[in-house]
């Protein structure tokens, strides 16, 4: 019954079923693997009876973290359908769009399923297939990722066996469970060997040290704003209780961050790499690395890469989707430690706050905005960079940022916006993105216009 996934999990069910799978720290509730796998086949079950028409299908899933994310996931594996996770956070609009785009007529959100409205792309499920990754192309379009049974039980077996992660451990979710690094160190340890997951009652400081302690985390994978928080805390050894390894992933991390974080807790920090497509990439297995700021790690184990003198490089293993074999959008060099050094992005896809923006869809959103003439977006301000964007408009910021709240999910949304009548421009005639750099990063750009003559005086000036 079911997809292979889901028969997997089965199997580590019938190996413990009375073992706390899950726990959410917001309420202090535990399931055990029994009543999580029964929970979801009611879920199924529900499915089937509500929609007896629809077979084998792909369903997109829109669900914070929590017990529900899981009975809907694995509900989704048990009817033998395919799962297509989606930020929930998303417009309605927006996911139906991706549902459109992947192929999906029914969409899980609040509680119960959405048949979707419009014409649905058909999508044929290759063989094998049991879960499909969101992503968006270079046109900020979102894109289906599809990946198979093996595929899936080999990034998390590559995951688990490279950082120690063991059935006996229990990972603090502050990342969302529906992303590949979710997937990845979350969702596949408790499929594969029931490594028990707890639901973070929120990402702040307190709250986070507060729920590791009293639910005995004993690793934490997260993301650099959650850790540069919890190092400038006034929190101190021991508050972590259990937690012996902390990761961090999604952008590269400060090495005063890693310093400070060793300096408060004791702990290193560990960091992580890796792609929507690839899984896991590489990962710095003593932490010395991170410290240092001098690279991603080293490969995972089953991991290959092949480097060219350019930067471009390629990642082997059973765990790339499709052939096998892929070559992300960074420029990468192995340095003399073996280790994977990131020297930046060839496209237009950047990681703010450990989250892939596509700059083409915001520029998109916000082109589509009344009276937005013209947009670029861009990741400003060095290694923790946040999302910016100037538009040539005579609205104020603060209208643009509420239509874009109707456009784009909120982190999407740049935390800076700058209107200019018009973009200062090279001697072709382009717009000089250094000089728009400069007034994105200005101290008073997300708040005023008044970059205006600053921007005009720059262009007077070229």
């Amino acid at each position: 019954m079911g997809s292979p996934l889901y028969r997997l999990w089965m199997a580590t069910v019938e190996d413990a079923p009375s073992a706390v799978a899950l726990v959410d720290a917001s309420s202090g509730r535990s399931w055990k693997r029994s009543v999580l796998a029964r929970e979801a086949q009611d879920w199924a079950a529900g499915y089937r009876d509500a929609f007896p028409s629809h077979g084998r299908e792909r369903i997109l899933m829109s669900e914070q973290n929590g017990v529900d994310w899981f009975r809907a996931f694995l509900g989704i594996l048990c009817a033998g359908a395919t799962p297509v996770p989606v930020d929930p956070s998303e417009p309605e609009a927006a996911q139906a769009e991706a549902a459109r785009a992947v192929g999906a007529s029914l969409v899980w959100r609040s509680g119960r399923l959405h048949e979707v409205g419009g014409a649905v792309r058909r999508v044929g499920r290759g063989r094998g297939e049991c879960l499909v990754k969101l992503t968006s192309g270079t046109s900020g379009s979102p894109r289906g990722l599809p990946a198979t049974f093996a595929q899936m039980v080999a990034d998390g077996r590559q995951v688990c066996a490279s950082m120690g992660i063991g059935p006996g451990d229990a990972n603090l979710a502050t990342i969302p469970l529906g992303y590949s690094y979710g997937l990845g160190n979350l969702v596949l340890p408790l499929l594969l060997q029931g490594t028990r997951v707890v639901c973070a009652s929120s990402i702040l400081p307190h709250a986070v040290a507060a729920d590791a302690r009293r639910h005995g985390a004993t690793v934490l994978p997260t993301v650099p704003p959650v850790l540069r928080a919890l190092a400038s805390s006034g929190l101190g050894k021991g508050s972590l209780g259990r937690v012996r390894l902390v990761i961090s992933a999604g952008s590269v991390l400060d090495p005063a961050v890693a310093q400070g974080f060793l300096g408060r807790f004791g702990l290193h920090i560990h960091g992580f790499y890796g792609t929507s497509e690839t899984g896991g990439i590489a990962y710095d297995r003593t932490g010395e690395a991170t410290l240092e700021g001098r690279s991603v790690g080293t490969p995972l184990k089953g991991v290959r890469l092949s480097v060219g003198r350019r930067g471009a490089f390629r990642v082997s293993s059973r765990a790339v989707l499709g052939t096998g074999r892929f070559a992300p959008a960074d420029r990468a060099r192995m340095n003399g430690h073996g280790e994977l050094v990131l020297l930046g992005r060839t496209g237009r896809i950047v990681k703010v706050a450990g989250r892939r923006v596509d700059l083409a869809q915001v520029e998109s959103a916000l082109r589509s905005v009344p009276g937005v003439r013209d947009a670029l977006a861009a990741a400003v301000g060095g290694a923790d960079p946040v999302l910016a964007a100037a538009a040539v408009t005579d609205q104020p910021p603060a209208e643009i940022r509420r239509m874009l709240r109707l456009r784009l999910a909120s982190w999407k949304i740049p935390g800076r916006i700058v209107a200019l009548a018009e973009f200062p421009v090279t001697a072709r005639g382009k717009p000089d993105l250094a000089r728009i750099n400069q007034v994105l990063m200005a101290p008073r750009a997300a708040t005023s216009i008044s970059t205006l003559s600053a921007a005009r005086q720059m262009s007077a000036r070229r």
